[in-house]
């Protein structure tokens, strides 16, 4: 059984005919993940059906991603924690004759926006996308006020959905996690009357005023610190890895809730310390609902928001892997179909060179086929062996087909060089199955 078969089980769109080829497209995009539909189905018949399926008005793309929702939730159950983060992305369609589109940053922009929940663990193994909400916003009119949903409104809703499915997962603490732009009272209010179901860690876009008049960052900076820590921050675009020392501060306080009460949170202040020079300093402010009165106890939220860079690289994935700002579809709602198949392939792709980290001895059978870790080895030229190797044995080599070098002092590979070097192994698969065929 294929990964895509064993992902969408259950998948019901009404049609056998149509499951199997949402099947067989899943199968195709992550295969050639950079190539456009026509690339990736490799002829006109594929290529037609692809956009036949993409073309199914009365099929929601919820009902395409609705197993691999539930198969996340499976990968969650065994954790004691599990990191639900938020982000808003923007897909730029600009040029582009796609009905449905609205402005982006630039009201002359067109595109959509996407907005996921990517649960992972607290080591960073990303379990799936559990939801995600798409929209075009709506032009401004003459007074320059927009019409539609208030976008903040997203992020409420995005932890109410963790907060239900906390519900479903008695033994597994979710906690949602977010950046500046949930810095949402409304989010805190409703986590409280809610009693918690989920726990909830954001940064802090706003210096609040407290019941005594002060400024919560103030007050909060004011105090000893806890102490330091030190990590590595990975790279990012134009910064290289580097080692961060940060001092800490902490302090559990009341912000007023807008209504005559007030909501408890803790607030923690991570400042940067000898920073080097011409480098900004990193410093983060964080809001929770989490007491967290020691060193252990901070360290652990700090590194839970640190997680929060596996959604950044999830969108890495989708946009620049799967390259899904050059879709050609006619109307948004083809477009979200086609991302509802793209999410999942993104997902598969990060999920691949994270446990090709932190989980070096699975073995390999468990995410590639036999035909794949076998193409891994002999595209490399070497013999395969008898039974399936370690999984990041075989991805050091699926990553090596897309340009990593593997010497000792480049670490793991990256999902660049993962997704590129799947082409060459898909491929190369396909071909031992099409051979054995004519054998038979």
């Amino acid at each position: 059984m294929s990964w895509a078969e064993q992902e969408f089980t259950n998948l019901d769109l009404g049609d056998k005919r149509l499951n199997k080829r949402a099947v067989l497209l899943a199968e195709q995009l992550a295969a050639n993940p950079e190539a456009s539909i026509p690339g990736a189905c490799g002829g006109w018949a594929e290529t037609a059906a692809a956009y036949r399926f993409f073309a199914q008005d009365e099929m929601g793309w919820d009902a395409i991603m609705a197993p691999h929702w539930q198969r996340s939730v499976d990968r969650m159950r065994p954790h004691p924690v599990v990191l639900c983060i938020q982000d808003t992305t923007e897909l730029d369609f600009n040029g582009q004759a796609i009905n449905g589109l609205g402005p982006l940053s630039y009201e002359a922009q067109r595109g959509m926006y996407l907005h996921p929940t990517y649960a992972v663990t607290p080591v960073r193994e990303p379990l799936g996308v559990l939801d995600a909400h798409m929209w075009a916003r709506e032009s401004k009119d003459a007074s320059g006020k927009r019409a539609g949903i208030k976008e903040s409104v997203r992020w409420i809703e995005g932890y109410q959905r963790v907060a239900e499915q906390a519900n479903a997962l008695p033994d597994t603490r979710l906690v949602y996690v977010a950046d500046r732009e949930s810095d949402i009272l409304a989010l805190m209010v409703a986590a409280r009357d809610l009693g918690h179901p989920a726990d909830w860690l954001v940064r802090s876009q706003h210096n609040r005023s407290l019941p005594d008049g002060g400024k919560l960052w103030d007050a909060v900076t004011n105090s000893e610190p806890l102490g330091g820590i030190r990590f590595t921050m990975g790279a990012r675009p134009g910064q290289p890895a580097r080692e961060i020392r940060q001092q800490l501060w902490t302090q559990r306080v009341e912000l007023p809730d807008g209504d005559g009460g007030t909501v408890a949170v803790t607030c923690i202040v991570a400042r940067e310390v000898d920073a080097p020079a011409g480098v900004k300093a990193v410093e983060w402010r964080l809001l929770s609902n989490r007491p967290a009165a020691d060193l252990e106890a901070v360290t652990e939220l700090i590194d839970w928001y640190r997680a929060r860079w596996e959604i950044e690289l999830f969108f890495h994935v989708l946009k620049n892997g799967c390259r899904v700002e050059a879709l050609q579809l006619a109307t948004m709602e083809r477009l979200e179909r086609a991302l509802a198949l793209y999410m999942v392939v993104a997902w598969r792709i990060a999920r691949l060179m994270r446990l090709g980290r932190t989980c070096p001895d699975l073995s390999a059978a468990l995410l590639f086929e036999h035909d794949e870790w076998q193409a891994a080895f002999i595209l490399n030229k070497k013999k395969p062996p008898v039974t399936a190797p370690g999984l990041n044995e075989a991805i050091r080599l699926v990553a090596q087909l897309g340009g990593f070098l593997g010497r000792k002092s480049d670490g793991e590979p990256g999902v660049k060089t993962i997704w590129q070097g799947l082409q060459r192994v898909m491929d190369f698969a396909a071909g031992l199955r099409f051979a054995r065929g004519l054998d038979a």
